[in-house]
């Protein structure tokens, strides 16, 4: 992986300190064209990786970057599923059968609709897990997804519920089906580590709060440090500057000296911080691109 990351939630209105400044990032990207020009910023400035959701306006920036790939040769996604409000949003549309035709993969449509439709019938849990993640997919088609995340909400959903069986599907449907290194999104690390371990899945990629103050770090800011050290995990680190309380500089500087950090994963609108970004983690991390 990269060691720096691009994420996406100033472009739909995600801000965990300022609901006023999350409106107002919503409104700023309304259009494709506003979210591309941050991007380009990004990819010219050198980071390469845009960790994204799937939500809906995704696929139009896939689509843009397979469709000029002089411009974009080495743009690379790691998806990061599900979106849940877009399932929400698909069904109260279309109803249940409408949402399931609409996601589905075109490529191996009737394959995958047999397989839905069997797992549906008989509750097999492994049949609608892959097929969830095949509708997920389908906007990535073509392009590079290497890494693809299984979003907090629905990974600390399955930890509570102690649902660990599904990592272990979603870890060998993305190996099997995509080639590529299955990685999860969590407020949990320690827990999660713990949970994908029993599952027999060593050395995992998860995404986690990492940062000086322990913000957002749930399950303590010491067993997060021991984890780290003991080499058992990938980590990426997102929060950083928990949320604008840690000076850029100080934030980074921390985390480049923790061992078992791979990557850091940021959400920026404006091309100084992006490049004042970059600049830190290359002088604090090495050269990321």
């Amino acid at each position: 992986m990269d060691k720096l990351l691009f994420g996406d939630n100033q472009f739909f209105g995600i801000n965990h300190m300022s609901e006023e400044k999350a409106r107002a990032q919503a409104m700023r990207f309304q259009k494709t064209d506003a979210i591309m020009d941050v991007l380009d910023t990004a990819y010219d400035a050198g980071i390469r990786t845009f960790m994204c959701t799937t939500h809906d306006r995704i696929a139009e920036i896939v689509t843009r970057v397979k469709a000029d790939p002089a411009r974009y040769g080495d743009f690379t996604f790691y998806p990061c599923m599900p979106y849940a409000h877009k399932y929400a949003n698909a069904v109260t549309d279309h109803g249940m059968v409408g949402a399931l035709r609409n996601f589905m993969p075109e490529d191996g449509f009737l394959a995958t609709a047999l397989a839905g439709g069997k797992a549906l019938a008989t509750r097999e849990v492994d049949g609608i897990a892959k097929v969830l993640i095949d509708m997920e997919m389908k906007m990535f088609a073509g392009a590079r997804a290497p890494v693809v995340f299984m979003q907090n909400v629905f990974a600390d959903l399955l930890l509570g519920m102690g649902f660990t069986r599904a990592f272990r599907i979603f870890h060998d449907h993305v190996v099997e089906k995509y080639g590529a290194q299955p990685a999860y999104i969590t407020m949990n690390m320690p827990m999660l580590l713990d949970a994908l371990e029993k599952e027999g899945i060593e050395r995992p990629i998860i995404c986690s709060n990492i940062n000086k103050l322990g913000f957002r770090m749930s399950g303590g800011f010491d067993a997060y440090l021991d984890a780290l050290k003991s080499g058992r995990v990938r980590a990426v680190a997102m929060s950083v500057y928990a949320s604008g309380a840690i000076p850029a500089d100080e934030a980074i500087h921390w985390i480049s000296e923790l061992p078992g950090v791979e990557s850091i994963v940021f959400g920026a609108s404006s091309a100084g911080n992006i490049h004042s970004t970059k600049a830190l983690v290359d002088k604090y991390m090495g050269v990321c691109a």
